[in-house]
């Protein structure tokens, strides 16, 4: 069996440093943010090239928070991606303001810029771009037009940790960039957490109060926030895990360019493009099949394992359907939603593991 994520293999080397670092929270009880939080936060700047870091409990609220920083209010429009984990839209719901959904690209899946323009209304007031699958989006006309309209540009960054956009990091193009560690991701913790990533130091200190109840020092609330804080543990889980990222991350890419030089012969299979713009970090390795189901099917007959990165388009989750969009108005996405099935990608899988996945679906495709 080839498992789709095996996060014991990622564990497993790193145990002493892990249990290190978590026995160090315990034996100083720094449960809530603290010192290997701190630590962290600074760590994972530099990483994105950023001048601050807010380290929360989940990447949902950090663009919860995030959007309302640069002023996001109740009545008022977010831009973003019908392709994309319904964390995005839930975040630019809880503040009760609209998402308004642009199609996406149909080589990068992410949004595209051409139709950006045609969306912003007096109400808009933030534009959201999704890192999908750990491949940006195109940043520079997204931020000329954000400029142009004098708008803030917040990155869903939550699957693209170290991702690249012309030689820049992911996170670091607008005013926010948005990440998550949920444990499956790139750079995961042990159990839930998320971060903010800016240049601006007064958003960043809104945000740290918006994560601690809006106390600007204990018990004076200087606004109504949240109890959003990274736990120590999380901290410390990150702290030793993020030193290895870089490493992790070229695993990945080295997985994705055998996948393609084993796979991109192959009729009726259309792999993930490595855009002119920038260097994806392949969260997940999402190709498009026809007969997306029966072929998912006969892999797990064969052994593989794989995901479904999205099913259902935002815009038609039962959930959603106060947004008002119908089956139709974003035929790209609803395509991708069809037709993509994420093959195993995690950095401890072996060549002999993604040649063996290659050949099964090979052998499916045909047949």
């Amino acid at each position: 069996m080839v498992p789709f994520l095996d996060l014991k293999r990622q564990y497993q080397p790193i145990r002493a440093e892990i249990d290190a670092a978590v026995a160090r929270v315990f034996d100083d009880t720094d449960f809530i943010l603290g010192k290997s939080v701190a630590a962290f936060e600074a760590a994972f700047a530099a990483s994105c090239h950023s001048q601050h870091c807010v380290a929360l409990n989940s990447g949902t609220s950090a663009l919860h928070l995030a959007l309302l920083a640069v002023g996001v209010q109740a009545g008022d429009e977010v831009i973003t991606s019908p392709s994309t984990f319904v964390a995005t839209v839930a975040a630019i719901d809880y503040i009760g303001a609209r998402a308004v959904l642009v199609d996406i690209d149909p080589v990068s899946y992410t949004l595209d810029p051409a139709l950006l323009e045609a969306a912003i209304t007096p109400r808009t007031k933030a534009i959201v771009p999704v890192h999908l699958y750990g491949q940006t989006a195109d940043l520079a006309p997204i931020m000329a037009i954000a400029k142009r309209h004098g708008l803030p540009v917040v990155e869903d960054a939550a699957q693209a940790h170290l991702a690249l956009y012309q030689g820049k990091p992911a996170g670091s193009w607008g005013e926010i960039g948005c990440f998550s560690f949920y444990p499956g991701k790139n750079l995961g913790a042990a159990g839930e957490g998320g971060a903010i990533v800016t240049n601006d130091a007064e958003l960043a200190a809104t945000i740290r109060m918006y994560r601690d109840w809006g106390q600007s020092e204990k018990y004076h609330h200087k606004l109504k926030g949240f109890n959003y804080r990274m736990d120590g543990v999380q901290g410390a889980v990150l702290g030793v895990k993020l030193p290895h990222l870089a490493a992790w991350t070229q695993a990945r890419q080295r997985h994705a360019a055998l996948y393609r030089a084993l796979l991109q012969s192959l009729p009726g299979v259309q792999l993930p493009a490595e855009m002119a713009w920038g260097s994806p970090v392949y969260h997940v390795y999402a190709i498009q099949v026809a007969e997306r189901d029966r072929v998912k099917q006969q892999l797990q007959e064969r052994g593989v394992q794989t995901g479904i990165h999205y099913p259902i388009p935002v815009h038609l989750q039962p959930a959603y359907a106060d947004l008002g969009y119908q089956r139709g108005d974003f035929p790209l996405a609803e395509a991708l939603a069809e037709r993509t099935l994420s093959l195993p990608m995690f950095a401890e899988l072996t060549e002999d593991e993604v040649r063996e996945v290659a050949t099964a679906l090979q052998q499916v495709v045909a047949g």
